[in-house]
């Protein structure tokens, strides 16, 4: 029986486990066997570190599946992660041209598939993390917390232990809502909405053609989606922003150090000159309703002007958000506006960064009160929409330096970024005339060339950039 409310009894047992040694002999778990839950997973063993990856999806990088038919804008030499590449070069493994754009689809069979293989039953499939606490401790409990393993709860009963946990499950799976203000439109729940990056010209081509589609968001998600729909040519476009004008999302244009993401502004651009593309300013979704087969989108903006839009199909590529609901009983610190660590959310504030000007940060940054809790990669941006695969990988590489215990290597981060408005477009025109323009699409955007509208130097990519 306890003697006390703390319980005795449990006291003793937990401090056995701290001071055993236990804890130290446990693995690290990788939560996401995306991007860089796996580049986490290649420092990991190449420091001799016991790990084990969880992904919650019946594949590998199962979110970046979801969009295997887009094609990134970044070269596969800023989407391949160092020591993922030294263990895949070993096994035989031979790199991709540096130079081009892979699909999602080619990221996955000719990167993170075989990388994912070399690690053999550590990563493990069709595994949801349901919460995360530490062993005998709810979030108020202080005293030798540190000392004690994570508690890992998965769906459907099981539950394991960590000395150290790497988040990198990603926002994928939990989008922004439609409406404005950041709260849903009034309606939004009782209709169809598809959500970033819907597979226009492959899979979902049926719901798409012959249909009027509304498009809502500024991001490179919500280009990518447009130039798609601007290739059925039986379909109606409607894209609909908050902001009054679109210049942020047509970015950098020929002056972009991605040559690829400054071709899809330009050509987007040159679609709503034309008239093919409908575009909506000032538009603050505020309700939903559905009459018969389409559904009716009213704006009302912060004056209180509204206006509307009847449609058959709606897009909402209106970005992500972290949910840190697994992690309820941590003790995290995170900033009130993006949901990132406070010390990173100044470093990636998309008001004042793209996704080029982000210097480079590693595990000071994305630490936490909860010692030995690490969220990384797009989860560790919050709801900063400038992140890049090759900051997720530095930051790992940070990160796992820590956990292995080699501070000097954690502390010294260095990132080389494409910053917009420094490298000419001659390798997007090499890529187009190879295999079409590397915005979006497998295969291409365009079968004939549109004309090219002139577009001045920004330094705001307005986006997420690959």
């Amino acid at each position: 029986m306890s003697d006390s409310c703390c319980g005795t009894t449990a006291s003793l047992e937990l401090e056995q486990i701290a001071t055993s040694g236990a804890t130290s002999a446990l693995p690290v778990v990788v939560i996401g066997a995306g991007p860089v839950g796996l580049a986490a997973a290649a420092h990991l063993a190449e420091r001799g570190q016991d790990f084990l990856v969880l992904e919650v999806g019946e594949q590998v990088a199962a979110s970046v599946a979801q969009w295997g038919h887009v094609r990134v804008f970044s070269p596969w030499k800023f989407n391949m992660d160092a020591a993922a590449k030294r263990l895949l070069e070993a096994d035989g493994w031979s790199e991709p041209d540096p130079e081009w754009l892979p699909t999602g689809a080619e990221l996955i069979s000719d990167y993170l598939a075989p990388l994912a293989k070399l690690f053999g039953d550590k990563v493990r499939l069709s595994t949801k993390v349901t919460a995360i606490s530490r062993l005998g401790y709810d979030r108020v409990r202080t005293n030798g917390r540190e000392d004690v393993p994570f508690l890992i709860r998965l769906e459907g009963g099981e539950e394991l232990r960590a000395r150290a946990i790497v988040d990198a499950s990603g926002t994928y799976t939990s989008p922004n809502v439609l409406g404005a203000s950041g709260l849903p439109a009034y309606g939004e729940n009782t209709v169809d909405v598809d959500h970033a990056l819907p597979d226009v010209l492959g899979a979902d081509r049926e719901a798409y053609e012959g249909k009027h589609t509304l498009v809502v968001g500024a991001g490179h998600s919500a280009a990518t989606t447009l130039l798609a729909l601007a290739q059925l040519e039986d379909a109606q476009i409607t894209w609909a922003i908050r902001a009054g004008g679109a210049e942020r999302t047509y970015g950098g244009g020929a002056a972009d150090a991605l040559p690829a993401r400054g071709a899809l502004g330009t050509r987007l651009r040159a679609h709503v000159e034309s008239g093919r593309i409908q575009l909506l300013t000032g538009f603050f979704a505020h309700s939903v309703t559905r009459s018969g087969d389409q559904v009716t989108v009213v704006s009302r903006d912060p004056s209180g002007a509204e206006q509307s839009v009847t449609v058959d199909r709606i897009v909402a590529a209106t970005g992500y958000r972290p949910d840190h609901s697994i992690a309820a009983e941590l003790r995290l610190d995170l900033d009130p506006i993006l949901g990132s660590t406070r010390r990173l959310a100044p470093l990636i504030d998309p008001n004042q960064h793209s996704c080029g000007t982000v210097p480079a940060h590693g595990v000071d940054e994305l630490s936490h009160p909860e010692p030995g809790y690490y969220a990384v990669g797009v989860k560790s941006y919050g709801r900063a929409p400038t992140f890049l695969m090759a900051t997720g990988y530095e930051q790992v590489r940070s990160v796992v330096a820590a956990v292995a215990g080699d501070w000097e290597a954690a502390r010294d981060v260095q990132l080389d970024l494409p910053e917009t408005g420094v490298c000419s477009s001659s390798l997007a025109a090499a890529q187009e005339q190879r295999v079409g323009l590397a915005t979006g699409i497998s295969g291409g955007l365009l079968a004939t060339p549109l004309p090219l509208a002139t577009v001045g130097a920004t330094t705001d990519g307005g986006g997420c950039c690959g």
